[in-house]
């Protein structure tokens, strides 16, 4: 069905089509009205208008009047199926839509374009000479922005579509602030994850500092642990914690006296029973509401935490969880609690693993550091009675990312 206007315009060039301009009583909403007398010269300028009417007529008399307000930008097809295809490629900021036209009605076009999530939200105009009830209620249901009568007013043509840009604007300006808050926020979220990753290795280091004022032992610790966890199978989010908080494994050391920690040669008993309480000392420093905080019975200290203090801190409550069990062995034998087997959190154990091959290796006041074929061949004598077999298989199957890790993170020995 053909829609055409009675009498197209006849004008010289650059006569208004118009007449003048409209009235302050047709201006925008006042919602919008800021952003408009901002935007509207941009919006002339920038604005994409697609026209789709079977009639080449009416797309020049519409296209002629907004031309004349300012507009530049526009894209027609008298061909319906092409209609889809058109706005998928331009993403248009309008459609101006016919409603009767041959091989798929606009309504058709319209019920396309609102069930797809890339066009669902671009403002239609449509423009019909069919009035009826039946119809304009048809195309209502299906979410127009605004529904004019051919033939059209210019002068409500041009409100009406302005007002529809002004909206438009509006809500592009929305999402791209929403974009730009998420992309806030994950810079944020990124800072201060790296704020805390840099605390936590400050904390660590404090407590190495006591006997190792140039070592990275606390960074190869964690990252033999984050190897030997990804050979154990432990998930992403997983590995990263463990990667955080092993390096806290020894903070506990702040609370041994120097004469201990410090000495040259073996420890006697009563010496090393005080280094044994670096582990609950450990725990009570990343742990302060512990009830056994500094209690003279270090090694008396209870392993579980109150989960209610940690729920937003799982970095923290897993380093005071290794802080507690890094040196208890897989038959029962270490300490402070003597845990054996798969009692042993896992972490705890990956952690000797990675904490006693790094002592072994590096240089210490009491030793110096030991050939690396020694360090694997004393690993191995552990197996099934200092470490878990599975976890000591781990690490030797990353045998050769361990060594880099090693060699990158070298001790100053200057």
């Amino acid at each position: 069905m053909s829609e055409t206007y009675p009498d197209a315009p006849c004008h010289e060039p650059g006569q208004s089509l118009i007449g003048a301009p409209p009235q302050l009583a047709d201006e925008p909403p006042v919602v919008f009205q800021s952003q408009w007398n901002e935007k509207y010269v941009e919006l002339l300028d920038s604005a994409k208008i697609a026209i789709v009417d079977d009639e080449e007529l009416n797309i020049e008399v519409v296209q002629g009047y907004l031309e004349q307000e300012g507009y530049q930008q526009f894209f027609r097809t008298t061909d319906a199926r092409q209609a889809i295809p058109l706005i998928e490629q331009v993403n248009p900021d309008v459609v101006l839509l016919d409603v009767m036209m041959p091989h798929i009605s606009g309504l058709e076009i319209l019920s396309i374009m609102r069930a797809d999530s890339h066009m669902c939200h671009i403002p239609v105009i449509v423009l019909t000479a069919c009035t009826g009830p039946d119809t304009k209620l048809q195309a209502l249901k299906l979410g127009p922005s605004d529904f004019l009568s051919k033939p059209v007013d210019a002068s409500e043509l041009l409100l009406r579509l302005r007002n529809v840009l002004a909206v438009k604007a509006y809500q592009d300006h929305l999402a791209n602030y929403g974009h730009e808050l998420e992309a806030q926020v994950r810079k944020r979220t990124r800072q201060l994850a790296e704020s805390r990753q840099r605390i936590l290795h400050c904390l660590a280091r404090a407590g190495e500092f006591r006997d190792n004022d140039t070592g990275h032992h606390v960074t190869r610790v964690g990252k033999y642990a984050a190897i030997i966890g990804r050979g154990l199978g432990l998930d992403a989010q997983r590995i990263d914690l463990l990667e955080q908080a092993a390096p806290l494994h020894d903070i506990g050391k702040i609370g041994i006296p120097d004469a201990v920690l410090l000495k040259e040669g073996k420890l006697e008993p009563s010496e090393f029973d005080i280094i044994k309480q670096h582990c609950a000392i450990g725990k009570s420093i990343i742990d302060p509401t512990s009830p056994h905080h500094l209690q003279p019975d270090f090694a008396a200290a209870e392993m579980s935490t109150d989960s209610s203090t940690f729920d937003e801190f799982p970095v923290m409550e897993l380093a005071a969880m290794i802080a507690q069990t890094h040196h208890e062995k897989w038959d029962g034998s270490g300490y402070p609690r003597g845990l054996a087997g798969e009692a042993i959190p896992i972490e705890g154990r990956i952690v000797a693993v990675a904490d006693v091959f790094d002592a072994l290796s590096s240089k210490r006041p009491y030793k110096q550091a030991l050939p690396r074929k020694m360090c694997f061949q004393i690993l191995e004598e552990g197996r099934g009675t200092h470490f878990d077999p599975r976890v000591l298989d781990a690490f030797f199957a990353s045998i050769e990312e361990i060594i880099e890790v090693q060699i990158q993170y070298a001790d100053d020995v200057s």
